[in-house]
């Protein structure tokens, strides 16, 4: 899968920054600041693609499924980060999102030798993983044709899971074998090959997308406010208290009593308010709504 790597958009050279090692501080950083200038751009070409991986992530979690991101190196390490934010962002179960390296938890800090070179390394993962038929599998991988993602992806197929490819060229390994494949192509990078730089950051944008999206689609938030939030610290009690304020405008002793009640379920506190109910009334609504606070609401006033 290496024979072709030099034909890849991401491994040529950038006829932008030449003589780098010649330029100045501010040259270098200036120069890095106009190539990640375009990166929002080439990522809004592929939002199609974006959004209809959000489609497929919601009706898959929705059903009890999982999201799993397998990668390499830096693509690994953005999976993770991503997977390892939604827990205290919108108070998932650590399990629904996961994000898999090559080599393991040790690849995080240090590059596991020859690890992302395995396609059978990645295969033995999603299975150790239990991927099925419910989950949805994120490939990631600049190149698109990192054998270890490949695996992964491969076993995934099998298992019936949805499979999408996130990488930076186009036609690659990688896509032929995804349901869809999302290829925001930044072209070449600053430095040659350093793909943690362009790639990583369009990554890094596609994978905030498809999480937060969903999450947004699965009624974790209410108008644009994170309101499954677990307030587990001082800092998040407070958070949680502000986020019922701006979402009801009420009083802070009517905040102070919904939030007791509810028990500090910030969802629960916010339907208590806006739609004058009990604590056990607005946990059935929520239930009965699979959680959406809107809905919640709207069906009380109908109910009215």
């Amino acid at each position: 899968m290496k024979e072709n790597i030099h034909s890849l958009t991401t491994e040529q050279q950038n006829p932008r920054t030449r003589q780098l090692d010649q330029r100045s501080a501010l040259d270098i950083v200036t120069l890095i600041n106009q190539e990640d200038l375009t990166v929002a751009e080439t990522v809004r070409q592929v939002l199609p693609a974006v959004a209809e991986a959000v489609d497929w992530i919601t009706q898959r979690l929705s059903a009890g499924g999982r999201l799993f991101y397998f990668g390499a190196g830096t693509s690994g390490r953005l999976g993770i980060l991503d997977a390892s934010e939604c827990p205290p962002t919108y108070g998932t179960d650590p399990k629904l999102i996961q994000g898999i390296i090559a080599g393991g938890p040790d690849a995080i800090l240090k590059a596991v030798e020859g690890a992302e070179d395995s396609e059978q390394l990645g295969r033995d993962d999603a299975d150790a993983c239990g991927v099925s038929s419910k989950d949805v599998v994120v490939g990631i991988a600049a190149s698109g044709r990192t054998p270890y993602v490949i695996g992964a992806m491969k076993r995934a197929r099998e298992q019936g899971a949805k499979v999408i490819a996130l990488c930076n060229n186009h036609g690659t390994p990688m896509a032929a074998i995804a349901d869809l494949a999302i290829e925001p192509v930044v072209g070449p990078e600053v430095v040659l090959g350093s793909t943690r730089m362009k790639a990583g950051t369009a990554q890094k944008m596609v994978l905030n997308m498809l999480t937060t999206a969903s999450m947004v689609r699965l009624g974790k938030v209410y108008d644009n406010l994170m309101v499954d939030v677990q307030p587990s610290n001082y800092k998040l009690v407070e958070r949680a208290k502000r986020l019922i304020a701006m979402a009801t405008g009420s009083d802070s002793e009517e905040i102070s009593r919904a939030y007791a009640e509810s028990q500090g379920h910030v969802k629960t506190a916010i339907v208590m308010i806006l739609a004058k109910m009990s604590y056990e009334e607005a946990s059935r609504r929520l239930q009965e709504t699979g959680g959406k606070v809107r809905m919640a609401v709207e069906s009380s006033e109908s109910a009215s």
